[in-house]
């Protein structure tokens, strides 16, 4: 953790919905004038797309079938924790781009499935942003969540975060049910070492609830609206989280437990403005002032 070079951590595995906080958290930024180093987790990824399809069928044969990005054999995590450290310490540190698909592969110049070439962070930065699988492991001696200042898990339940999975890779990717299912099944045991335990690290978790069945989640025609959910929003460190404020902005919303708030759906842009602006306005603040104090000092 770095007061001088602070470090924000999303996390959550895939189908969870991080990219739309990403897309929440880039709304704060351009409004409060915060510069941000994002980084993408899928640039950690040890192999590109043909590469990994190849990994698997090795492991396949090999009698190893769980063999899965969510495990720390198919990524980079020394190199994440590296950077993490790093840019805690220095306010730099280097980053690749993972190209999902055509248009991302026009605007970097590398084809799909594939990396860009390693590059410095761009710099000066406020702070460093991360969005990934893994932002908050600590596990096989890696301690990835030591060196982040604020940590965000996206947990919505698991039959939820399924059906997202399977619904966005049979329309994105063309995958079969079928094929999402055995995906599934790989990535279980990885799911459960390495996903699961970073949600005890995390400062606050957002967890989506339908309220719709979900019973059998590969056979859902679609995905669960906002308004057919409730968030679950869990403080680690409830001091100094002004509850009757989030009550009082959030229709609808109430508590469950003393460090826990359910709100609508509908309302999650709403309560992550509430809650993760003046958060990040507060590492912001707090590296500012180390600035100038270091700054009179010399």
């Amino acid at each position: 953790m770095s007061i001088r070079h602070p470090i924000i951590s999303v996390t959550g595995s895939s189908g969870a919905g991080t990219t739309s906080v990403r897309q929440i958290f880039e709304q704060v930024f351009r409004r409060e004038g915060v510069n941000a180093a994002c980084i993408d987790g899928d640039a950690y990824h040890r192999y590109d797309r043909a590469a990994m399809k190849q990994a698997i069928t090795d492991a396949d044969r090999a009698g190893e079938h769980h063999f899965s990005h969510f495990g720390p054999e198919a990524n980079l995590l020394d190199e994440l924790q590296e950077l993490f450290r790093r840019y805690g310490d220095e306010g730099r540190g280097r980053t690749r781009h993972y190209v999902h698909d055509a248009a991302e592969a026009e605007h970097y110049g590398c084809p799909p499935g594939t990396f860009t070439p390693w590059e410095d962070l761009p710099g000066p930065s406020d702070l460093l942003f991360y969005e990934g699988l893994h932002g908050a492991v600590v596990a096989d001696g890696y301690d990835i969540a030591g060196h982040a200042d604020l940590k965000i898990g996206v947990v919505p339940v698991i039959n939820l975060e399924w059906i997202q999975k399977i619904h966005r890779d049979r329309t994105s990717r063309g995958y079969s049910t079928e094929d999402v299912m055995t995906t599934i099944l790989r990535r279980m045991p990885d799911y459960v070492r390495y996903i699961c335990p970073q949600f005890t690290q995390t400062d606050i978790n957002f967890q989506r609830v339908p309220t719709v069945d979900t019973s059998n989640p590969f056979i859902a025609r679609w995905i669960p609206t906002p308004d057919e959910s409730i968030v679950v929003i869990r403080f680690r460190n409830p001091r100094g989280i002004d509850f009757p404020y989030l009550l009082s902005m959030i229709a609808g919303s109430f508590m469950s437990r003393a460090n826990s708030i359910v709100i609508p759906g509908g309302k999650l842009d709403l309560a992550m403005q509430l809650i993760l602006t003046p958060l990040i306005l507060q590492l912001v603040d707090r590296k500012r002032r180390a600035g100038r104090q270091e700054g009179r000092e010399s």
